[in-house]
């Protein structure tokens, strides 16, 4: 049996050949400045290792079954059947849709309105070499490559994804949806979809980014996403993750957040066999304003971790944290939330909660909120609750009549709500909502 540091060579020997074979295939893309990018990304992968529970970031996470597969690059996927796709729209939402699979961008599936001359809103392979100035500037400026081992390996096979530019003092009024759909077939294989958003002053917009799957095969998603918050602008963005149970997933998100500006994130998982959101905030300038929301559900052996990180580098900034999961049978989650408040950031207000519903004896969760605290006029607050459903709570709908499945269904979506109801677009969050409600049922059914 192979220990684990003969493991990662291998698959590190495994992705770097994987990429010379990946380089031969971009034909006149080689001669743009972001292949620079490419080759120091897959130089300073190969120098790094996959974290193991001794990185004490990853304490709770193993990569180990990542490790053991050797993906082939992502292909594009056959024609998605239309009863399919539309079941994973947004009723209301297709004024800025934007369809990717297999982290390709499906230009026949994919609407955009043309609505502000300087509004840009499509794919980043095309944005390659249409704004090279724009994405120069921005794109792997947020999110380092230089010391994280997957946010390297996805900097170095970077290929499409979704370019948002919104310029300054233009308010969207409807959202735009990030549609990323997995079609393994009969092949495994690793994807790596970066995103690039872009918001200039004053401005506004709300993005969905929802991840789905049309066949139950293993394969590996590994994406970034930067997005860059001007002054007195406000970003929403609500990412929905409904993979295939035999998946992995994992999410970087690096938030760049300017003077006045407000960014708001609701996170939702529900699939995946392994998952990892890493979401980093850097709250870089005075009276900022971050809401970080999040709500997964999981069972059977799934494993589902969110790291967050909350930098506090500014005074008079504020910040907010609410996650919560329902984890069932031998269901595994994992918090490690971090709030980090600098020297000079005085006047910072910071709070952090996690709370999670354990349906068994045999799930499990992993909670470790942080603060780290240089400055000395703040309020922080952090707190972990772990449980079960309440017994007298229970007891009481059961007294008024109502059944058993039905009381313990009422109680779970009242414990998820405070996460969902924070979801601004109706349509998303009806949506989710019965999404949630079906896996309820199926649960109680099992």
């Amino acid at each position: 049996m192979k220990n684990l540091s003969s493991a990662n060579t291998g698959i590190k020997d495994w992705y770097v050949s994987s990429f010379e074979i990946f380089e031969n295939s971009l034909d006149g893309s080689r001669e743009t400045p972001l292949h620079g990018i490419r080759k120091d990304a897959i130089s300073k992968f190969s120098k790094l290792d996959f974290p193991t529970q001794k990185n004490e970031a990853w304490k709770y996470t193993s990569v180990k079954p990542i490790l053991q597969n050797n993906y082939k690059l992502s292909h594009e996927a056959s024609a998605i059947p239309d009863d399919l796709f539309k079941g994973f729209l947004f009723e209301g939402m297709t004024e800025y849709l934007l369809v990717f699979a297999n982290g390709y961008f499906v230009k026949e599936l994919s609407h955009i309105n043309a609505g502000h001359p300087e509004l840009i809103v499509g794919s980043l392979g095309k944005a390659f070499t249409e704004y090279p100035e724009i994405v120069g500037r921005h794109l792997a400026k947020y999110a380092r490559y230089e010391d994280e081992v997957f946010s390297a390996l996805n900097t170095a096979f970077a290929k499409d994804g979704a370019f948002i530019f919104v310029p300054d003092n233009v308010i969207l009024e409807h959202p735009i949806h990030l549609l990323n759909i997995s079609d393994a077939g009969e092949t495994s294989f690793h994807s790596h979809p970066r995103n690039l958003v872009i918001v200039g002053k004053q401005s506004e917009v709300q993005i969905v980014e929802s991840y789905h799957h049309l066949s139950e095969i293993n394969y590996f998603n590994n994406s970034v996403t930067e997005i860059f918050v001007d002054e007195d602008a406000k970003v929403g963005h609500i990412k929905i993750q409904d993979e295939s149970e035999k998946s992995y997933h994992i999410s970087t998100r690096q938030i760049a957040q300017e003077r006045n500006s407000s960014y708001t994130s609701v996170n939702i998982d529900l699939g995946g066999a392994i998952v990892r959101n890493n979401l980093n905030v850097l709250l870089n300038d005075e009276n900022c304003e971050t809401h970080l929301n999040g709500f997964c559900m999981g069972h059977g052996k799934q494993h589902i971790d969110n790291s967050t990180l909350m930098d506090h580098a500014k005074p008079h900034c504020n910040s907010n944290e609410l996650y919560k999961s329902i984890l069932d049978e031998k269901a595994k989650g994992v918090f490690n939330g971090k709030v980090l408040v600098r020297q000079v950031a005085q006047k910072t207000n910071a709070f952090q909660s996690n709370k999670t519903l354990l349906l068994t004896d045999e799930a499990s969760m992993s909670s470790k909120p942080q603060l780290e605290i240089f400055a000395d006029d703040v309020k922080c607050s952090h707190g972990a609750t772990i449980g079960q459903l309440d017994e007298e709570a229970l007891f009481y709908l059961r007294s008024r009549g109502i059944s058993e499945a039905k009381a313990n269904l009422m109680l779970r979506f009242a414990f998820a709500a405070d996460v969902l109801d924070t979801i601004q677009i109706q349509s998303v969050r009806r949506k989710l909502n019965k999404m949630i409600s079906k896996k309820f049922k199926t649960r109680a059914r099992a």
